[in-house]
């Protein structure tokens, strides 16, 4: 079952462990820690004891690795407990691992300055690349430093500035000023907070002198020698020189070897030499370097013993960073400042457009109000000129009403009416045209008044025929005249309302 199986396994563990234990137990000669640190390097490499040796003995560097030597060296007994080793050479099959391991490294002579030596030449590359990069990194920023016509023109015009602004004050036509400042012109702000120092001082390059933003271009290493420790270089250069000439003394003290795979005398000289040409160039160029830089420091007035090479690039470095930063917020304000300023003339366009339509859809709507207006005064003049306008409501035919009713003193064209309609039926005679000629003179004002006084004076019967058939002959006359000379009645022959309504449409 599942419980007697891992019942089953528990034991089997604990017996495996016991029997490391015993085996710790027995140990010959080594420390149990020792020991333990050795069993588990051998368990993570994997590799003949034998092999090992051979790798070592002929310097292997194709498998040799660092870690690999690292870790023999931290964990191999002393050189006293490696000599001791060759009395249980004998009992090597009744050893366990970590002891037989040690006693197959007993016979490499001198096993620890040997491994400390292939440890430094498996780490000789690494250290060169790392120390002489710094080294120019920092050689080449300070003579880019001192040779920028463009960086030397930006401290001139910052000093410029810092003049003009200072100007009445005791800090006024001031002569230099330190580096380190360079990077407070960010915090230095406008009234209205909108803009910086920085940003005013980029505005002014661009626009009047754009040299001087090739600095940016020309101290490009500025950032790599803000990150290099002068100090750390030294420190590194003078320890590769002391493990060399160790190594020199090691070599030379060295016993001559016993085994014929043994190559580490023959490797590790030549080695030596070529080791020593590279440090002696490295110190050569920390030396240049060291040199520059204190000439830069003095060309810029700085003490060394204050102003570290790192504190010295490192300000540099942040303002020139801070410099094109404040490049690209400036191209950004730029773009956003003509964004909106074709969005607002693209809406005054509009709303100006729109207004001009509004306008003339306005002034249509006038000229055709207008054209109306002017088509209708013109026909209607024309009509009343002609009399057309009279000759269409002549046409018409009223109802026959009772001649007394419509002979009322408040109306008078009920009148003219029925005597249009007796007209028809009552023939023109001589003395009719007589009498149309004498009244034919005088305006309609007069004889409608003549006739009211004739209805309101006048009620018997026969004096009512007599005016309607004066007033029938009167219509009769004008009409025959309208009929010979259309359009030529003067203003005194038309109706007072027409007279009215004339003098309306004229003052529109």
């Amino acid at each position: 079952s599942i419980l007697d199986f891992t019942e089953k396994r528990d034991e089997e563990d604990f017996e495996e462990k016991k029997a490391i234990k015993k085996r710790i137990k027995e140990l010959k000669f080594l420390d149990s820690k020792i020991a333990q640190n050795l069993s588990i390097f051998l368990s993570s490499f994997r590799v003949p004891y034998e092999e090992i040796k051979m790798m070592i003995l002929e310097v292997d560097e194709t498998h040799l690795a660092e870690s690999m030597i690292q870790n023999l060296i931290k964990h191999l007994p002393d050189q006293e407990q490696l000599n001791s080793l060759s009395q249980f050479k004998s009992e090597f099959n009744n050893l366990c691992e970590p002891e037989q391991f040690a006693v197959v490294m007993s016979n490499v002579k001198r096993l620890r300055p040997r491994l400390s030596a292939i440890l430094f030449k498996l780490q000789f590359e690494e250290q060169v690349n790392n120390i002489k990069p710094d080294i120019m990194a920092v050689s080449t920023a300070c003579e880019e430093i001192k040779k920028s016509k463009s960086f030397s023109k930006l401290l001139e015009l910052v000093l410029l500035m810092g003049n003009y602004m200072n100007a009445g004050s005791r800090n006024a036509q001031t002569f230099g000023f330190n580096l380190s400042s360079l990077c407070k012109l960010r915090d230095t702000k406008s009234a209205d907070q909108k803009t910086t120092l920085l940003h005013f001082l980029v505005e002014i390059c661009e626009e009047k002198y754009p040299d001087i933003l090739n600095f940016v271009d020309d101290l490009e290493h500025l950032d790599k020698a803000s990150k290099v420790s002068v100090e750390t270089l030294e420190k590194n250069l003078k320890q590769m020189g002391r493990q060399l000439q160790q190594l020199e003394k090691d070599l030379e003290t060295f016993p001559p070897p016993e085994d014929l795979h043994d190559k580490f005398v023959t490797k590790m000289s030549s080695f030596v030499i070529s080791a020593k040409v590279q440090h002696e160039k490295l110190s050569k160029l920390l030396e240049n370097m060291e040199r520059l830089y204190q000439s830069i420091m003095e060309y810029y007035a700085i003490d060394v013993k204050k102003v570290s090479v790192e504190d010295f690039f490192s300000d540099l470095s942040n303002f020139r960073t801070t410099f094109m930063q404040a490049i690209k917020e400036n191209i950004k304000k730029r773009e956003a400042e003509e964004k909106e300023k074709r969005a607002r003339i693209a809406k005054e366009l509009a709303e100006k457009e729109r207004f001009e339509r509004q306008q003339k859809k306005k002034r249509l709507l006038e000229m055709k109000t207008e054209g109306d207006e002017t088509g209708v005064m013109d026909s209607l003049l024309e009509a009343l000129q002609s009399g057309a306008a009279f000759r269409d409501r002549r046409k018409r035919t009223p109802k026959p009403k009772d001649i007394r009713q419509s002979l009322s003193p408040l109306s008078q064209r009920p009148v003219l009416k029925v005597c249009n309609h007796e007209n028809q039926k009552v023939p023109l005679t001589e003395s009719s045209r007589s009498h149309y000629n004498i009244n034919c003179n005088s305006t309609r004002t007069p004889a409608a008044k003549e006739l009211n006084y004739n209805l309101d004076t006048h009620t018997s019967t026969g004096r009512i025929k007599a005016v309607e058939k004066k007033e029938a002959c009167n219509m009769e006359s004008n009409r025959k005249k309208e009929m010979e000379l259309p359009g030529s009645g003067s203003k005194s022959e038309l109706a007072p309302e027409v007279e009215a309504l004339l003098a309306r449409l004229r003052a529109l």
